[in-house]
């Protein structure tokens, strides 16, 4: 009787599971394993709102594989003595798992590898995580892309394999090995429990992200293209945190999403490489979340003040779209990805505070943290990653605000002090008359703070700041 240990990691579904399928089809029983290995010396260890998911994501997995009839055995600390410990325990002769992309999951899987070869027990990785193998999408001249368009153009044309996995009726599972109980771990928050909202919002697991997925497809993928911009409304797929733990197959996704009608068809996949994107250059940048990739942005002035970062974090910068973003953040783990731009873009460019706190809060506080989205697209907005915005592209969140959320119903949702301002002062409370704040009940730097920077200033700053990095750049 031949054993195989499954160590699941961001591939928490059992629906179109490589690594699973796998390992039953080659073995006539199997043990399932989660390690949890919080080392606080991980830049990837896991931040709060993660944390709250992957309890849930967790109980959901070890729900259906009890259905299936097996236990998923949950082990806290090193991966890397732990699974080879386990695999030798039970007479594994194979150990089976999701590739990883983050650097130090990289990292781990190696010394796995290495504890598992000296045993001689196979250790076979599977592409599971995303859609392509990062190493394998290469230029014409074998090089790396440094651009988005090409770089999807290529994706295009490789194409994504049609053929996903059902999710097994039944598994013959190794019994009688000892399992952390869930709890133990203390993902949850006590008190204050910040994360009580979250649970209106989310459904982690499995069967949560096919019924969002479910939703998507019939209500809003046709309209995908511009609802995607509408922060008021529901347009985007919130597929991000599911996919981020593995509770969906990717090649599912695409492969489903590509069969839709509808105009946001296409638009709808063009993101899903922007995922993949992200994952490309986290593989052939492994420091993407603390280096920033254009080397001349090294010593840029960024401003200290803490005071200013911690008024962003908050929501009290005196600027409503910005402000209902990231209480919009703060509530439900979660921000709107036009909403994420502007935040992001008055953090770095009118505070020209470093990107890199930005990119920290938004690890920490988002349900859908990705090592690699996260990175990226800070170090897009920050004008010094690849296919970076210019220097001068810099949000006017007034301006987006006014385009975006028109009627100001973003706003008033998670600003509600502002709630009674008529639409044309929703955005710039600061323009309304004496006699408009009073019957609005608003008073500027009482009940709603002032701005804590004016636009023009800065922005004015920041194009004489990244107008130097521009001008280094090309003396190099």
């Amino acid at each position: 009787m031949s054993t195989t240990l499954v160590w699941f990691k961001n591939d928490l579904r059992l629906a179109d599971n490589p690594a699973l399928d796998a390992a039953l089809s080659g073995a006539s029983r199997i043990l399932p394993v989660y390690v949890f290995d919080d080392d606080p010396s991980d830049p990837a260890r896991l931040g709060g709102a993660s944390r709250w998911w992957l309890h849930h994501s967790l109980t959901s997995l070890a729900t259906s594989l009890a259905h299936r009839g097996a236990t998923l055995i949950l082990r806290k600390g090193d991966a890397s003595r732990i699974i080879p410990a386990l695999a030798a325990q039970i007479g594994a002769t194979a150990v089976h798992a999701a590739r990883a992309h983050e650097p130090s999951a990289r990292a781990k899987d190696k010394a796995v590898a290495d504890q598992l070869k000296a045993a001689r027990i196979e250790f076979h990785r599977h592409l599971a995580t995303g859609l392509f193998a990062p190493e394998r999408i290469k230029t014409k001249t074998g090089g790396v892309y440094g651009v988005y368009t090409p770089f999807s153009r290529t994706c295009f044309e490789m194409g994504v394999a049609e053929d996903a996995m059902a999710a097994p009726d039944k598994i013959p599972a190794v019994t009688g090995v000892q399992s952390d109980t869930l709890s133990s771990w203390r993902l949850l928050p006590t008190k204050p429990n910040w994360a009580m909202d979250f649970e209106t919002s989310w459904h982690p697991g499995e069967a949560g992200a096919h019924q969002q997925f479910a939703l998507f497809l019939k209500n809003a993928v046709a309209g995908y293209t511009d609802a995607r911009n509408i922060p008021s409304q529901t347009g985007t797929s919130r597929l991000s945190p599911h996919l981020h733990f593995g509770e969906i197959s990717p090649r599912h996704v695409w492969n489903q999403a590509a069969k839709a009608k509808g105009a946001g068809v296409q638009t709808f996949l063009k993101e899903l490489l922007w995922r993949e994107f992200s994952m490309y250059l986290l593989w052939h940048h492994p420091n993407l979340a603390s280096t920033p990739i254009r080397p001349e942005f090294a010593n840029f002035p960024w401003a200290h003040n803490p005071a200013a970062l911690r008024a962003w974090q908050c929501g009290q910068t005196g600027i409503p779209i910005v402000d209902a973003g990231m209480r919009e953040l703060w509530q439900t783990g979660w921000m709107h990805n036009r909403v994420r731009m502007i935040t992001a873009s008055f953090l770095v460019k009118h505070l020209l505070i470093r990107w890199q706190d930005g990119e920290a809060w938004f690890w920490d506080t988002l349900v859908d943290a990705d090592h690699a989205a996260n990175a990226a697209s800070w170090q897009w907005v920050a004008g010094c990653g690849a296919d970076a915005a210019p220097y001068f592209r810099i949000f006017n969140p007034v301006l987006q605000g006014q385009k975006f959320d028109p009627v100001g119903a973003y706003v008033r949702r998670y600003v509600p002090e502002l709630a009674a301002l008529p639409d044309k002062f929703i955005h710039a409370p600061w323009d309304a008359p004496e006699c408009v704040l009073t019957t609005a009940r608003v008073t500027l730097g009482s009940t709603y703070p002032r701005p804590i920077i004016t636009l023009s200033e800065g922005r004015d700053r920041a194009l004489v700041a990244f107008k130097q990095i521009s001008k280094s750049g090309q003396n190099d």
